[in-house]
């Protein structure tokens, strides 16, 4: 008995697997599948013939998503013995497979077999072309990499460049921004420039339908936990200064309550925000170094920069056309909040002078340290 389904799947089609009898499965691009696919499909498996098998499973085939998705934590995280996972090696590597039947000539019968994989070698250089590197570790080398679906926000950022796996050593000394993003998805930014004028970003929250009060209480924790006795500034969206119909009460003034002063920045407007986060990363600091580094602590901002936060596709026949806004998806929370940290921070002073941006908020008392 076989069917067969042209998935990405809604949630409603898992209950099309209900009522399935097989012996195994085969799910193709298993990185665009949902796993509730996976699960409801490994549940029916087994189940035919009536008379028993001597084997049922599920085989699977992708190329390696990023280290977010399920199928990262199955077989790199959980290490369950009942699955196995078969890497594919690098197309340029000597172990490569299956290069002898690809583009290869007509006359490739009287090729020898290492002038066959010679050829097909091609395959895998050709691909190279006008590629990133992310993109070419994900299709050419078979690695777990995040690779960019519509038009970044940031197409100034290089995460060969601005990335590192080293953790940040910071300098307990200078001050500590925080940009702080507001809501149900509320998410937090911490970075700190060098003496040298380079910006080091070195660690996150992002939450998940979590009000202010519960926001501020993990904030506060962290700070306390990870960065006692360092002097903070925090800076938020202004729009988190409008109180709430339930309790009259702002973002603002429940962080306060929690021995947090955070401050609102002295503006919202997209276009100097994206102009301000993306400034550090087109310049050098003192030292030579690009004037922005992001460590491994802050990896939903790693991705967000990398193209996670960006400008969806339009499906326009014949041309590649994007929205004219961003995308509001679980990137967009955190990079908002790095956003607003730059602003709060003076990058945007940089951008653009105009009076119109000027406040009578007393800054002065910004200098803080939390207890």
């Amino acid at each position: 008995m076989g069917h067969k389904y042209n998935w990405p799947a809604l949630p409603d089609d898992v209950k099309k697997l209900l009522s399935l009898e097989v012996t195994g499965g085969w799910i193709n691009e298993a990185r665009e599948v949902p796993k509730q696919i996976l699960d409801m499909l490994l549940g029916r498996t087994g189940r035919y013939p009536k008379s028993g098998t001597s084997w049922a499973g599920i085989i699977m085939d992708t190329n390696p998503p990023d280290s977010d998705h399920w199928w990262y934590k199955l077989f790199e995280v959980d290490l369950s013995e009942s699955y196995a996972l078969f890497k594919q090696p690098s197309g340029l590597s000597p172990e490569a497979e299956n290069l002898e039947n690809l583009l290869q000539p007509p006359n490739r019968d009287s090729l020898s077999l290492e002038e066959r994989r010679e050829i097909g070698r091609r395959y895998y250089t050709r691909m190279l072309a006008g590629k990133d590197k992310e993109w070419i570790n994900v299709y050419v080398h078979g690695l777990y990499g995040f690779v960019q679906d519509g038009k970044p926000l940031y197409p100034e950022y290089k995460d060969d460049v601005h990335s590192t796996s080293e953790e940040i050593i910071i300098d307990k000394n200078r001050t500590i921004f925080v940009g702080l993003d507001f809501g149900l998805t509320p998410a937090a930014v911490f970075g700190q420039q060098s003496a040298t004028g380079r910006w080091l970003i070195f660690d996150e929250i992002v939450a998940t339908d979590m009000g202010a009060v519960n926001f501020a209480k993990a904030l506060k924790q962290k700070i306390n936990h990870k960065y006692s006795g360092c002097k903070f500034e925090f800076w938020g969206d202004p729009a988190g200064d409008q109180r709430a119909q339930t309790d009259e009460t702002t973002p603002f003034e429940i962080l306060n309550a929690n021995g947090i002063v955070a401050w609102p920045t002295h503006s919202n407007d997209p276009v100097l925000r994206r102009e301000a986060t993306a400034a550090p990363l087109m310049r050098m600091d003192f030292a030579g170094n690009t004037g922005y580094i992001i460590g491994p602590g802050a990896p939903m901002l790693r991705k967000a920069k990398a193209g996670g936060y960006k400008y969806r596709r339009m499906a326009v026949s014949g041309s590649d056309r994007f929205m004219d806004k961003p995308d509001k998806n679980m990137y967009s929370h955190v990079a908002d909040a790095e956003q607003y940290l730059m602003l709060g921070a003076g990058e945007g002073n940089n951008v653009i002078q105009s009076s119109m941006w000027e406040t009578k908020i007393d800054y002065s008392q910004t200098d803080r340290l939390i207890a």
